[in-house]
């Protein structure tokens, strides 16, 4: 919608070309629902950049004309205005070269006419690299009441799968524009799996040796990327104290010390981490919402995203409650450690971005917990997710009665495609973690629907019983199979 404009006010039309004409004219413009400039049969707000700027206008502002850029390609260069946008009342006139024209509002330019020719718009993007972030924000309707105005930020949307592209993006980036690395440098870093994915597809852009440190816990898929990507895995097992956070790293350690020219990211200290959520998710999720969220719900391990989005709201003086959800086990914010088996949530040690930082509230999530989150969003919202968006959103549910009549975002961060042998496994659930599959279908609950479905029998008929027979013989189905289909 064009702004508020008082009914006249002046602009001044400049065109500056290759040839020595020189054109200026001033008239009075009446504010119209749409105003447009014709140069023949093209429409300058498509025509491609140049330094020739062809309309300058002062304020107010028109933001459907200007400013707009053309290019000098076609012999005839026509500037029309038509009457009813014209205040008739006001001379007009054109100058060249000291000749006044007529104030017939048209005016015929011939100049030599240039090789060039508009390039079409492309709006491809260069390079995967630069397809890192602006992931979608999805309204939620099916999890909550309707009086929870609930959304998710889908990380998975980035091209590694998750929220870790953003940091090890920059992480890369930045130490390469450094000169802190270079060609012929090894990354080496520790991860449970979407950092390592994250950073084999960032050094394979770049063409750089990438060794990822994993434990056993880490997922299959996980590790496969990373090595179709073109990764070196190295796994640890079993650690005696149970710390598979603390073997990983004193891996990393040992192989930089034994590599020459080979350089750790270090995710959990690397402030880049956090920066580039920052700068990046919350600022997209507060632009796509139009206003900042009321609570903003934030899986933990290193904490760059939690972090990271904190700093933001508070530099903004932005009131947004902030829940940090760990996981039980975790020795974060004063946790106790214990057995956890969800890859990506809690962390065995304290990493130092984690040091001396508060949120507003920290919750904590077992692993049934994350299995139950992750099932209920396939179930209602017909979403995969990985297994810390199935604890952030497992979160959300218990604290459904706080949250009516909030605005509430859950930054989910990875996919539910690479949990497929595990939280979305019965035989996984029930070996692994000693879950009753009968105990845990009555806490995902039944598929929640806004309208209620009208059943189709197999004649394709809604709501039309038939007889056995005509079923069998129109659709082929044996005596055994029930004449219902769909339910």
């Amino acid at each position: 919608m064009l702004p508020r404009l008082r009914q006249f006010f002046r602009t001044q039309l400049l065109w500056s070309g290759d040839t020595s004409v020189n054109i200026k004219r001033r008239i009075a413009v009446r504010a119209k629902p749409l105003l447009s400039i014709s140069f023949g049969s093209f429409q300058p707000a498509w025509f491609p950049s140049s330094e020739k700027t062809f309309f300058d206008h002062t304020s107010p502002s028109i933001p459907c004309l200007g400013p707009l850029r053309v290019e000098p390609f076609i012999n005839c260069l026509k500037i029309g205005f038509p009457p009813s946008m014209l205040d008739q009342t006001v001379p007009s006139s054109f100058e060249f070269n000291g000749d006044v024209a007529d104030s017939s509002h048209h005016l015929t330019y011939s100049a030599p006419a240039s090789p060039c020719l508009p390039a079409e718009q492309d709006t491809a993007i260069d390079g995967v690299l630069n397809a890192v972030g602006k992931t979608p924000l999805v309204k939620l309707s099916r999890i909550l009441s309707d009086r929870v105005r609930l959304y998710a930020k889908l990380e998975c949307f980035n091209p590694g799968g998750s929220a870790k592209d953003r940091p090890a993006k920059r992480m890369i980036e930045e130490a390469l524009r450094s000169g802190e690395i270079n060609q012929n440098t090894t990354i080496i870093e520790s991860s449970s799996g979407n950092m390592g994915v994250a950073l084999a597809q960032v050094c394979g852009y770049y063409g750089l040796s990438f060794i990822c440190v994993v434990d056993s816990r880490a997922q299959s898929h996980n590790v496969q990327i990373m090595r179709a990507l073109g990764a070196h895995i190295i796994c640890v097992n079993n650690p005696a104290d149970g710390d598979f956070l603390g073997q990983r790293l004193e891996r990393v350690r040992a192989l930089t010390r034994a590599i020459p020219d080979s350089w750790w990211p270090n995710q959990y200290e690397n402030l880049a981490n956090p920066q580039a959520h920052q700068e990046g998710t919350i600022p997209e999720i507060i632009d796509e919402l139009g206003e900042a969220p009321d609570y903003l719900f934030v899986a933990t391990s290193s904490t760059g995203t939690a972090r990271g989005c904190q700093q933001y709201l508070r530099k903004q003086n932005l009131h947004t409650q902030v829940v940090a959800v760990d996981a039980v086990g975790s020795v974060l914010f004063g946790g106790h450690q214990g057995d956890r088996n969800i890859p990506g949530l809690g962390a065995g040690q304290i990493p130092p971005l984690a040091e001396g930082q508060k949120f507003d509230r920290v919750e904590r999530v077992t692993d049934i917990d994350c299995v139950v989150g992750c099932r209920r969003m396939a179930r209602r919202e017909a979403m995969l997710v990985g297994g810390s968006a199935g604890g952030v959103m497992e979160t959300i549910h218990a604290m459904e009665s706080e949250l009516q009549g909030k605005t509430v975002v859950a930054i989910l961060h990875d996919s539910g495609t690479r949990y497929l042998d595990t939280i979305f496994s019965d035989h996984w659930v029930e070996q692994r973690l000693g879950c009753d599959l009968d105990d845990l279908e009555k806490r995902v609950g039944k598929r929640r629907q806004a309208n209620k479905r009208r059943r189709i029998y197999a004649t394709g008929f809604p709501n039309r019983k038939v007889k056995t027979r005509i079923v069998h013989q129109n659709h082929n189905l044996s005596p055994e199979e029930p004449i219902k289909v769909i339910s």
